[in-house]
């Protein structure tokens, strides 16, 4: 966030007289309390406290400190029972298909479930082998899995503004998401721009209206009601109009089985088409992991109505079954370009194959 604001910096408002679309800019929020004042209490907990600088932890925690922490459901039930079943037991088929159904109870799906089950039987049979050498297998199989799904976005200079959409279920982390990707770009000294295409909840406008005030980041938002395509279509001129360098734009949650929901979502791409032929550049669709197998329906249907071109996963800090972005990788093969294991504004990371491998596994970082 920019620092130095005087009174003269108050956050400015720019209207569309055709549309009543305003372009919000936040001020530069050095100030600890900024936030809208018909923020509820909840969105306050939700996105301010969300917000608010990392700095404010007595000692701030390492990325792996806090992945292993958040995965810490998923790996303690895979670790007990590994220890289980491998305590003491020569190796049988019994105890395979043991293992197997404990890697699909955690939502590992039956591809990937059996695949390690062989890799840990080969050539093993009626010997002996400890849980940790099969923690080590697992690991190794689970990077092996991941390996060519851990991409990076990639934001192309070339494509200016390169447009962001973000698109997913109800509760899915859609926006908190937007809000610390825009910290992320903004730390790499790129200009961004917010479009509040929410507009079917006023508490999802005030909450990217919080994130744009205390980044110093245009938003470009409207009415609750308002025709999210054309916000969406106005935000794109202004961003072009400005130079922006990338345009983050947030869409309401939407069931994956509700047919007039998702047309919504390709009536944004088809307007978005019109000013630029090529947006938007990257579509990403969070999910909720905590959601297991249902994730797996999700990408199969919003693909179907956009160009979903890579995932975003959250909440692996409520679930002990985080191994569906194992099933994810196997069935779709996208792109996973972050992770997120608590609400903390640090909790959101460019996903690593070998280090979420270790972690799930219960191991040391290696």
């Amino acid at each position: 966030p920019a620092h130095g604001a005087g009174p003269a910096d108050a956050t400015t408002v720019a209207r569309e007289p055709a549309t009543g679309t305003e372009t919000v800019t936040g001020a530069a929020a050095s100030a600890p309390d900024i936030q809208p004042v018909d923020v509820a209490a909840s969105l306050a907990h939700d996105a301010v406290n969300d917000a608010a600088p990392a700095e404010a932890e007595p000692e701030k925690r390492g990325w792996w400190t806090r992945l292993t922490s958040g995965m810490k459901r998923t790996s303690s039930a895979l670790s007990d029972r590994v220890t289980g079943l491998f305590t003491k037991r020569k190796l049988d088929a019994n105890t395979l298909e043991d293992l197997e159904d404990a890697l699909i109870q955690a939502d590992f799906g039956v591809e990937t479930a059996t695949r390690i089950s062989e890799a840990v039987g080969k050539g093993r049979y009626e010997k002996g082998i400890s849980p940790d050498e099969v923690r080590a297998i697992l690991a190794t199989e689970v990077e092996r899995a991941l390996e060519p799904v851990a991409k990076p976005l990639v934001i192309d200079a070339a494509k200016k503004p390169f447009v962001v959409l973000m698109i997913g279920v109800n509760g899915a982390g859609k926006t908190t998401t937007l809000g610390k990707l825009s910290l992320s770009l903004k730390a790499e000294g790129r200009s961004v721009m917010l479009a509040a295409g929410d507009t079917f909840r006023a508490a999802a406008i005030e909450q990217l209206k919080v994130w744009g005030a205390r980044t110093g980041t245009p938003v470009v938002s409207g009415a609750q009601g308002a025709d999210a395509a054309g916000l969406a279509f106005d935000a794109l001129k202004r961003a072009k109009a400005e130079g922006t360098d990338v345009l983050l734009i947030d869409t309401a949650g939407r069931l994956q089985n509700k047919a007039g929901l998702m047309a919504e979502l390709e009536k944004i791409i088809r307007v978005l088409r019109k000013s630029d032929p090529e947006a938007p550049h990257a579509t990403l669709l969070v999910l909720d992991a905590t959601v297991g197998q249902n994730a797996l329906s999700q990408v199969e249907l919003f693909s179907k109505a956009a160009p979903v071109s890579g995932l975003v996963m959250t909440k692996l800090d409520g679930t002990a079954r985080g191994g569906i972005l194992i099933a994810l990788a196997a069935k779709f093969g996208l792109p996973v370009h972050f992770i997120g294991v608590g609400e903390g504004v640090d909790d959101l990371e460019p996903f690593a194959a070998r280090d979420f491998a270790r972690a799930i596994a219960g191991l040391e970082k290696g």
